[in-house]
């Protein structure tokens, strides 16, 4: 019973265990000790959960389900189980069906993170917001932050942003959007930009095109740049740092 890229978990029912690992493939079996059924000649014997798992726990599966399936084959609650199932942080979808005389089929497909969603919890790519038991492994990914219910326009803008960063080789690390409508962003250096509360995007746009005239170097010295001017933009540079001869940027011609 094997299937490329899918973990295929076999769960019985009982107080006594067997555990099996066979290659990539998680097989949990119990024997069975049948309880009795009054209305019901065929009892469950056996739980089969398939699904590429990346995050999602087999024993948070089984551990849901197993109080739901000591009845028999046509005493089972699908749809209970399905929507217990579905309850998990890490279950984006799940089909659950009977397959005869005694086997109940559960096929789970996990949710993709894209980014963080504040300091605890993640964000799929089609907006949905969910919050697992363990972060630790996601520290790395973009975080963005941004008023209740607004995740998907939130995500929208962040996606454009972390273009226009890219094209001049940054990389965006955090997103922010205030109550306020406010915006503001920091870079993987640990820049901070702030592009208040109008024409956010146009402002970005031409601040990127002002670093074609500053060298590298120059532009790691940023720490905290303010777009929110109407013609210009407030630089804040980090502390013990060389001054910045702005004259010979200027008029590069004159050196």
């Amino acid at each position: 019973m094997r299937r490329v890229g899918q973990k295929i978990v076999l769960i019985g029912l009982t107080l006594f265990s067997l555990f099996g690992f066979v290659g990539y493939e998680n097989i949990v079996k119990w024997r069975v000790n049948f309880l009795p059924i009054n209305r019901v000649s065929h009892p469950i014997k056996y739980v089969r959960v398939e699904g590429v798992f990346q995050n999602l726990s087999k024993n948070e599966i089984q551990t849901a389900v197993q109080p739901m399936v000591t009845g028999g084959f046509f005493d089972i609650d699908i749809q209970e189980i399905q929507s217990t199932v579905a309850l998990l942080p890490w279950v984006d979808s799940v089909n659950v069906k009977r397959i005869w005389p005694d086997t109940i089929d559960i096929k789970v497909f996990e949710k993709i993170p894209y980014v963080r969603w504040g300091e605890d919890s993640l964000l799929t790519e089609q907006g949905t917001i969910f919050t697992p038991l363990q972060m630790e492994g996601f520290k790395g990914m973009t975080m963005v932050h941004g008023p209740d219910m607004q995740q998907i326009k939130v995500l929208e803008i962040m996606k454009g942003i972390r273009i226009a960063l890219a094209d001049h080789s940054m990389k965006l690390s955090e997103f922010y959007i205030n109550d306020r409508d406010a915006w503001k962003i920091k870079l993987s250096t640990n820049l901070e930009i702030l592009l208040g509360r109008s024409n956010q995007l146009k402002k970005l746009q031409k601040f990127l095109k002002t670093l074609n005239v500053l060298k590298q170097e120059q532009i790691e010295q940023m720490a905290l740049v303010d777009l929110r001017y109407p013609n210009g933009y407030a630089v804040s540079w980090k502390v013990g740092l060389p001054e910045i001869d702005w004259k010979s940027i200027a008029n590069p011609n004159n050196q």
